[in-house]
């Protein structure tokens, strides 16, 4: 079992930049796929970037695609979301998941362990 923990967010204008990590306990990241969704007020969630278990290969929704970038960090057991050129609408609750069934997936019901999420708000 992992447990997982987001931070990072906040309040950003528009055009800025942030960057979300997610800690994980209980077992390394690299032994999971890992993904960043979102919610965003009224809506439901949504897959935004993905990371392959046991791989380096990666995965983007494409309304985040250019501006988001996925990695993980196997030192410190964190899996990063950097955020660029951030707009309006990427104002959300964002949620790290793990899956330990799937090496890689875009759908919320393939993860099996998730975070409470960060909020990040981008202001026009």
């Amino acid at each position: 079992q992992v447990q997982l923990v987001e931070s990072g967010g906040g309040l950003v204008q528009a055009g800025g930049s942030l960057r979300l990590s997610c800690a994980a306990s209980g077992r390394t990241v690299s032994s999971y796929a890992m993904g960043w969704f979102r919610q965003a007020p009224g809506k439901e969630r949504e897959f935004v970037a993905s990371i392959m278990r046991n791989g380096d290969d990666t995965y983007y929704a494409d309304s985040v695609k250019g501006r988001f970038t996925i990695s993980r960090d196997n030192a410190n057991n964190l899996v990063n979301l950097h955020m660029n050129s951030l707009k309006p609408e990427d104002t959300a609750v964002y949620y790290c998941a793990a899956s330990i069934r799937y090496r890689t997936s875009v759908y919320s019901g393939q993860y099996d362990y998730w975070g409470e999420g960060t909020l990040v708000t981008v202001s026009s």
